[in-house]
């Protein structure tokens, strides 16, 4: 007699179940509605990057067993908590309300946070409100994020739970040209051939305007 073995195929969770599923489990832990939202979007994103988004919250939220977790009152250049570690969630949040803080900022460090890869699409989020592109060095990994379209990572991190991190620093980097001042010229003198042909049609337009016989 032969026995055949039967796999387990986990059912595919679409986007919008992890979204429900993540909101729902943050407002059961004590986050408030508004912040819960936010946590669902971001799981989300993880998700959607290849990033275990889901194993990280699920992680963090048994973690806090009925201990309140902190976030910064202000986002200020070197970042201290009261208690042992920050909330990678309410930072995260923090952050994106303060950009235009961060942006003049440039660079901001935080001391020890928590399941420090949750706060990743904040900080993601965050480049595309401030239209620059963000480097993170967290303990070991350096990630840039790009505008909230792509993470990249000196380290594997798609199939990492992070328990905490010592150090968390972002910097904002500024925006430079990608060509040489000698190339925008020459494309701009090229681009000025157009100028002409724009003012004889323009001539033409005008011109013909009285032709018409309304009568």
């Amino acid at each position: 007699m032969t026995y055949g073995f039967m796999r387990v195929r986990h059912k595919m969770r679409s986007s919008s179940e992890i979204d429900t599923v993540s909101k729902r489990a943050a407002k059961a832990s004590g986050f408030s509605w508004g912040v819960a939202e936010e946590i669902g979007k971001s799981i989300k994103s993880l998700e959607l990057f290849g990033i275990s988004g889901v194993e990280n919250l699920n992680a963090y939220l048994k973690s806090l067993n009925k201990n309140k977790p902190e976030g910064p009152k202000q986002i200020l250049k070197i970042n201290e908590p009261l208690s042992k570690s920050f909330c990678p969630l309410y930072t995260g949040t923090a952050l994106i309300d303060a950009a235009e803080s961060v942006l003049k900022l440039k660079n901001v460090k935080f001391s020890s946070i928590d399941y420090p890869i949750l706060i990743l699409p904040f900080i993601n989020r965050l480049s595309y409100k401030i239209g620059r592109v963000v480097i993170i060095k967290m303990d070991d990994y350096e990630i840039k994020l790009n505008l909230n379209q792509f993470m990249t990572a000196n380290q594997e991190i798609q199939d990492t739970v992070l328990t905490k991190c010592k150090s968390l620093e972002i910097d904002i980097l500024d925006i430079k040209n990608t060509f040489k001042k000698e190339t925008w010229e020459q494309l701009y003198q090229l681009s000025t051939e157009t100028f002409v042909e724009e003012s004889e049609r323009s001539k033409t337009s005008a011109a013909g305007a009285g032709l018409v016989d309304n009568d």
